[in-house]
């Protein structure tokens, strides 16, 4: 269904043509295990092509190859184009008509995609706006999971309650300023809506004495915020996306956010317009894998790929297999 489209508000995105070009839209893994029908069942594709996306990151390449998996069954000729390195090159792919379908988050498609200066804290809202706006780009956004990967503050578990019972991001301004140290990445420390902003929201701002002293913030790789986090001695805090495995795996709670300072990143199948049109049954297959799709699913199934050193195509079959989406 490759129909080329205009790059409509394609923002920030003018280098992602020449590494569309470069990486060919091909995955660098195009194994998926053979499955029949179960709940989802052919609808008739008759054999249509079908252009399968994905970014290159754990989640991405288990929510890839749901959706390869799901669409093979239904009766498609699919073209396993997941595992794309990065957002600009997958984005280019789907508005030129080279994608068809790939998954994607409320939140990136509203901020990075389409230029917004905020995101949308509510969930609803979030979808409704970003998927409006999208439609003029020639795509169309399916409804999204429950599941919802963005930014969070965790702590160990067992400091929880050493910690006074701490559950919140407003319970931080309750605890001594020496309690108050928080482990973060580069991006996140500098971003215009990242941890400067977050702290001024809940009253505790970065540079005061009495609030988050900066020698309180260490900057750390991603991985490094989760060992650091878990260990306690770095630091008390540490920045975690909600749906990643390492969450189980290093037993953190996740603080909620109660201010609802961060967007929603609820993740939805993306699919072209005129491809939708032309298998309107697509959202019907669709329809039965989005609502399953928790936080706490995620969480394991990235924490199959990241911890236990499965390959996200075995992980994908594993868990659409236990649903009874396919035999």
């Amino acid at each position: 269904m490759r129909r080329p489209r205009p790059l409509l508000a394609l923002v920030a995105l003018g280098a992602a043509a020449p590494l569309l070009a470069g990486c060919g839209l091909q995955g660098a893994n195009g194994y998926t295990p053979e499955a029949s029908a179960g709940t989802i069942e052919p609808i008739g594709a008759d054999g249509a092509e079908i252009v399968v996306g994905s970014k290159n990151f754990t989640e991405q390449l288990v929510l890839g190859k749901i959706a390869v998996i799901a669409l093979d069954v239904a009766g498609f000729e699919v073209v396993d184009s997941t595992n794309i390195p990065g957002s600009a090159p997958a984005r280019s792919g789907a508005v030129s008509g080279e994608i068809d379908v790939q998954w994607e988050y409320t939140g990136t498609g509203w901020l990075v995609y389409l230029g917004q200066a905020e995101g949308i804290p509510d969930r609803e809202e979030q979808y409704e706006a970003v998927r409006a706006a999208d439609a003029e780009n020639g795509l169309t956004w399916l409804p999204p999971a429950p599941m919802n990967n963005t930014y969070a503050f965790a702590v160990r578990t067992e400091a929880v309650e050493q910690l006074g019972g701490v559950d919140s991001l407003s319970d931080l301004a309750q605890l001594p300023v020496e309690d108050r140290t928080l482990c973060v990445e580069s991006e996140f420390a500098s971003r215009a809506d990242g941890l400067e902003p977050m702290l001024e929201t809940y009253g505790i701002p970065l540079g005061d004495p009495v609030g988050v002293p900066r020698d309180n913030v260490a900057v750390l790789e991603t991985g490094a915020v989760y060992t650091a986090t878990d260990g306690g001695d770095v630091c008390q805090f540490g920045e975690v996306f909600t749906t990643d495995g390492r969450l189980a795996a290093l037993d953190l709670t996740v603080l909620e956010d109660d201010l609802g300072y961060f967007p929603a990143y609820n993740v939805a199948p993306v699919v072209v317009t005129d491809t939708l049109e032309a298998h309107p049954e697509i959202a019907d297959v669709f329809a039965q894998i989005t609502p399953l799709l928790t936080d706490e699913v995620l969480i394991d199934l990235n924490g199959r790929v990241d911890i236990g050193g499965e390959e996200p195509a075995d992980v994908a079959y594993d868990w659409m297999r236990s649903e009874g989406l396919v035999s």
